[in-house]
């Protein structure tokens, strides 16, 4: 933020003296680069190359006619009405998750609760895309290969003057071979599936049952295992953030957990919620809708100038990398009153009609806005309803809770918290 103190919501600067970056925290010239000529403005090699090498071609990582043509075949499987069959499997993988938590409590006074909401995110997502055949010690695998690839994504990002020594060093290796690994757990999954009978509702049988519109053809194997990896790898480390940052909001605001408690008694009483429950319980929305406008794990997003081009009186020659600072959007006052104050009312429906275009964009915006919008919004929701039925949390580390910007936001030293 003390760039945009200093210069303004955009200004330049210069990447090792020669390259030119753009950074801003402007709603129109954002969305002039998500949505209004977003064909001239491409993903990074981050993106397109760094992340593709382990990840595969899965949406987040491909251009081009190939990413439309998998945009459109998938999109259906996350509207609303298709996530409805997830609500069971996700509350039973909450319930399952919050008996874990308590019987810790039970042994020590203390947790990292960004630990805790990463195991559950994992599990929601694991379950979700494969409600069968989904072994512990698999998912563990799963779990570990995910998170020490992108940690090497990260040193790539954080230090690429070293990549020469990551490949001398075997660690490029290294993670090929985890790649390799994670792929033919995917394909085991597949594989049981394939073998299977009748319907399971989850998101592999969405993914398998999609059909092209000009072929009539499914995805091959090795398809199926890029979107399913891309869906791990881009969908629980988000959410698990996103949910221990409400958490650290939420200790430190208790009449915001009142109103929370509340409304789930007004909507459901003692019964587990619905899907059709969710769109009544709207003051529970509005605080995970503020929590990623603190927060947005998607802080910054990053584009490159396919030819020159202008906003404004905003030169943007080709080959610009362009940073769209999404905290900062979020935090400017001249669209938020009070910024850095929590307060969830602001999104309450009759106040969403000031709000302008792009000013707000926790799942990014235009056409390659995140697919699972929907799911992560779903999955926040049903977290907070049954663990605020079963416990709160008191913040223990206030003072060492740091954001730490790497590829999600996360806390520096995590979140510490004490059940109450």
């Amino acid at each position: 933020m003390e760039g945009i103190a200093e210069y303004g919501p955009t200004y330049a600067s210069y990447l090792g003296g020669a390259e030119r970056i753009i950074y801003t925290a402007d709603p129109g010239l954002i969305q002039y680069v998500l949505q209004k000529n977003q064909k001239n403005f491409g993903k990074s090699r981050l993106q397109t190359k760094v992340l593709s090498r382990f990840a595969g071609k899965g949406l987040l990582t491909v251009e081009g006619d190939y990413w439309r043509q998998q945009r459109r075949l998938i999109q259906p499987g996350f509207h609303k009405e298709k996530l409805s069959g997830l609500v069971k499997i996700m509350l039973s993988v909450i319930d399952e998750q919050l008996d874990l938590l308590e019987a810790k409590f039970e042994k020590q006074s203390v947790v990292n609760i960004s630990e805790e909401m990463m195991e559950m995110a994992f599990q929601i997502v694991a379950r979700s895309l494969f409600s069968t055949h989904t072994e512990a010690q698999d998912l563990r695998d799963l779990s570990d290969n995910i998170t020490d690839i992108q940690r090497f994504v990260i040193k790539q990002v954080r230090q690429p003057f070293k990549i020469p020594w990551y490949y001398l060093s075997g660690q490029f290796r290294s993670a090929d071979q985890t790649a390799v690994h994670t792929k033919k757990i995917l394909q085991e999954f597949i594989d049981f599936r394939r073998s299977e009978t009748g319907e399971h509702h989850d998101l592999l049988d969405m993914l398998l049952s999609a059909r092209y519109e000009d072929t009539g053809e499914g995805m091959t194997d090795t398809q199926l295992v890029d979107e399913s990896l891309i869906f791990f790898s881009a969908g629980h480390e988000t959410s698990a953030n996103a949910l221990a940052w409400t958490w650290y909001l939420l200790a430190q605001h208790p009449e915001v957990i009142t109103k929370i408690k509340a409304e789930i008694n007004d909507v459901l009483g003692d019964r587990p919620p619905g899907f059709m429950d969710l769109p009544n319980l709207s003051y529970t929305m509005q605080v995970v809708q503020e929590s990623l406008r603190l927060y947005p794990p998607a802080w910054i997003m990053d584009r490159i100038a396919l030819s020159d081009d202008e906003y404004e009186g905003v030169k943007i020659p080709k080959g610009t990398m362009i940073f769209p600072f999404i905290y900062g959007v979020h935090r400017l006052p001249g669209y938020w009153e009070n910024p850095d104050e929590f307060n969830p009312d602001r999104f309450d429906k009759s106040k969403m009609k000031e709000r302008p275009a792009f000013s707000y964009l926790p799942f990014g915006g235009g056409p390659r806005m995140c697919i699972g919008v929907n799911f992560a919004y779903m999955e926040m929701q049903l977290v907070l309803i049954q663990t605020l039925r079963r416990m709160s949390f008191q913040l223990v580390n206030k003072e060492d809770v740091i954001p730490q910007p790497l590829i999600t936001l996360r806390a520096a030293k995590g979140i510490k918290m004490r059940k109450v």
